[in-house]
């Protein structure tokens, strides 16, 4: 079987895996609105995204180009040659979107293509130029077309700012308008608002979703074209008194209705105009492999120019049809699509009181912050008290029961829609290269601003957020660049050998993302619900799964110090912060739990808080032993000595002998025997003191040196520290037992 046979089969399998990475990353483009706002049951809005991307996979053979000819000459290469650069594009967007979907962080495939593209040329010419003796580096030009490339890298600074400043313009205006407490005038202007929305949206569909796609210049393309203005206008009148009329005879909610719409427009869109990104170089891959073997026979790969890329292209329609398929199972079915989603879902999210913010606080969020408060008090020093006393109580949150609450209410998701499809069609009309993955998200982080999403509570954390997100993007191009040169160099000089090895290393790097991925979310899983009714349950269940981690990771320590095992030291290390990271997202749940208390309740939620203040400090105290100990061997410093390992491990047999009886003092809700733990508590301590007592004199005696005594006179202290919290713990407990 030929290379180059197997060369397309493998860019065919990558196809397949860049369907799935692509639609992963891109699905937050339209999913997040409707889900954010809760529109509708979650199967619901996947069936209209889905129908809007088959739709769009059946016409986007019109864009194929872009992979073909869009960012090289190729006339200036030979089968070879476009063949290594196929692979090198496809290995590099494979593992890139497979990482950013790993981490939760929506990036554009388009940047992701084309920057792959542009390395992937750039390292083929310049090989072919130091091949050829009258060519310069500077010729590099003539093998790829530069301006296409900085008209993206400015589409994207247009576009950023663009979309976040109208995003927050006009989210500031609608609010003002209608308030959050929109139904009432909803009632008498619901039509009208939702008639434009649609009205924009029918003409996004119209610019982006067909304008772009296999209908191109055809005879509905003409027509429309030619008749926008009408359609635009009769869509505005038809939708407007439908709409108005649903709402007056059967109160209908028609913001769901947009944000369906506007759904099912973006989704349209996306497969459109973004399939391309994903099929586009495996499809070039083989229209080379059938214009290289319908040629002459005995034609040589390594001279047979590839002009036939120049050629329109025509993408079988089975070929569009699969990747729709393959593009809507991704959708429902993908983990790492919903992980995605959430970032930006929870970068906009309303309520920021409940849960932990997902980003965290840098020097450049805190400036900002910093600098905007400063200047809100300067603004709000010359607006009248009235004016600003009316604001407010236009941008005063309506309250909805933190278990049904969306992130978002639907007039802001009707807004990031809107905006959003508008945008993307006024910038396709103008010849702009617009990414749908900035604009959409943009809008949706300038409507947060102005909705007052990002409060005083918030505001770092999700700056620190988008500014994350941003330079994710630019990222994107940068690493999609470099990767594309180190595996076309790879593969051009590695031939049949370096396809092997990128082909299995890709596939352990996308193996273990994937592994990282799941057992990311499940180190993550959400709290479960708690009211006054299981509030105690849930406390008794958090407290003996900590006393039980506490002996295990105790004496996992004392044997990875002794034995100076570095991989167990890791793992408790870990362990340790999963147990951290518990205790932390308790601390911030506090205050949710602490409202849904009855009103006679103060003493159980004083208890409460005792608990968790409890359970924190013991997750800290072990940190205080295994951050150390893992240190301490990781710096290749000698472990504990024959004697301290004894001595520690008598103290690690009597807590694990009083954690037993703590165990058990807790299942059966009886703490009648704890004066006897007291003592054995009393006991263990003064094990501790001869302990210290012992390296004191081990020191004097200069039987221990410097690091080994720190560690070892720490790890006396933390187990004193850890043995006193623990009790404090089991005190606390009872007394929160008592109450209820």
């Amino acid at each position: 079987m030929s290379i180059y046979l197997i060369a397309v089969c493998i860019l065919m399998a990558l196809a397949v895996m860049g369907l799935i990475v692509g639609v992963s990353n891109d699905a937050t483009n339209f999913l997040n609105s409707a889900i954010g706002s809760k529109a509708a049951p979650r199967w619901v809005i996947l069936l209209v995204a889905s129908v809007g991307i088959m739709l769009g996979a059946i016409s986007a053979n019109g864009m194929m180009e872009v992979a073909r000819s869009g960012i090289f000459s190729p006339a200036e290469f030979v089968f070879a040659e476009v063949m290594i650069m196929f692979l090198a594009v496809m290995f590099t967007n494979v593992i890139l979107l497979d990482l950013y979907n790993t981490f939760g962080l929506p990036t554009s495939t388009t940047v992701a293509l084309v920057f792959s593209l542009l390395g992937a040329a750039v390292a083929v010419g310049i090989v072919k130029i130091f091949s050829i003796p009258d060519i310069a580096i500077g010729d590099i030009g003539k093998y790829i077309k530069s301006g296409r490339v900085l008209g993206i890298i400015s589409g994207i600074l247009i576009s950023v700012a663009i979309a976040f400043t109208i995003g927050t313009i006009v989210q500031f205006i609608t609010r003002l308008l209608f308030s959050f407490r929109y139904k009432r005038m909803m009632k008498y202007f619901g039509g009208i608002w939702a008639g434009m929305a649609i009205t924009a949206i029918t003409y996004f569909i119209i610019i982006k979703g067909i304008g772009e796609s296999s209908l191109k210049d055809g005879a509905i393309d003409i027509y429309i074209k030619e008749h926008t203005g009408i359609i635009l206008t009769y869509s505005l009148l038809f939708w407007t008194l439908l709409l108005q009329l649903c709402i007056w005879l059967f109160e209908v909610n028609v913001l769901k209705f947009v944000v369906l719409v506007g759904t099912f427009s973006l989704a349209l869109a996306f497969a459109g105009n973004d399939l391309v990104n994903f099929i586009g170089v495996p499809m070039a891959g083989l229209s080379s492999y059938e214009a290289f073997m319908a040629a002459d026979i005995g034609a040589d790969a390594k001279t047979f120019t590839m002009e036939a890329l120049n050629n329109p292209v025509d993408t079988k329609y089975y070929y569009l049809v699969i990747a729709g398929a393959i593009m809507t199972l991704t959708l429902w079915f993908s983990k790492k699509s919903r992980t995605v989603t959430e970032t930006e879902v929870s970068l906009a999210r309303q309520n920021s009181d409940t849960g932990v913010e997902k980003f965290g606080s840098t020097m450049l969020s805190r400036a900002i912050v910093r600098a905007t408060l400063n200047a809100s008090n300067s603004v709000n020093k010359v607006i009248p008290d009235k004016a600003l006393e009316f604001i407010d109580k236009r941008f005063t949150p309506k309250k909805v029961p933190s278990k049904d609450a969306p992130s978002f209410d639907l007039l802001r998701a009707s807004v990031n829609l809107t905006l959003s499809s508008i945008l993307i069609a006024l910038g396709t009309s103008l010849k702009l290269p617009l990414s749908t993955t900035y604009v959409t998200f943009m809008v949706a982080m300038g409507s947060s601003l102005s909705d007052r999403a990002w409060g005083r509570d918030s505001a770092v954390y999700r700056i620190t957020g988008v500014l994350t997100v941003i330079s994710g993007w630019f990222l994107t191009a940068l690493i999609a660049f470099v990767i594309a040169i180190t595996v076309a160099l790879v593969l051009y000089f590695g031939e049949t050998g370096g396809v092997i090895g990128m082909t299995i290393l890709a596939a352990i790097l996308i193996v273990r993302s994937n592994v990282m991925h799941t057992k990311k979310v499940e180190e993550r899983k959400p709290l479960p619900a708690i009211d006054s009714e299981n509030i105690v349950q849930h406390c008794i269940e958090n407290v003996e799964q900590t006393l039980k981690n506490v002996v295990s990771i105790y004496s996992d320590t004392i044997v990875g110090l002794t034995n100076e095992d570095r991989k167990l030291l890791k793992s408790v290390k870990q362990q340790v912060e999963e147990l951290k990271f518990e205790a932390r997202e308790l601390e911030s749940n506090v205050y949710n739990v602490l409202r849904k208390l009855q009103k006679d309740q103060y003493a159980t939620g004083h208890f409460y808080v005792m608990v968790i203040d409890y359970l924190r400090e013991v997750a800290y105290a072990l940190n205080f032993m295994t951050e150390p100990g893992y240190t301490h061997i990781e710096n290749n410093h000698k472990g504990l000595s024959t004697i301290q390992a004894s001595e520690l491990l008598n103290v690690n047999n009597a807590i694990s002998k009083m954690f037993a009886s703590m165990h058990v003092m807790i299942q059966k809700n009886d703490y009648s025997e704890l004066p006897e733990l007291l003592q054995e508590q009393q006991g263990i301590s003064e094990m501790l003191s001869d302990a210290r007592k012992n390296q004191v004199k081990r020191i004097k005696e200069e039987q221990s040196g410097t690091r080994n005594s720190i560690l070892y006179l720490g790890l006396i202290n933390e187990s004193k520290n850890l043995m006193i919290q623990s009790i404090n713990l089991l005190k606390a407990l009872r007394d929160f037992s008592g109450q209820n």
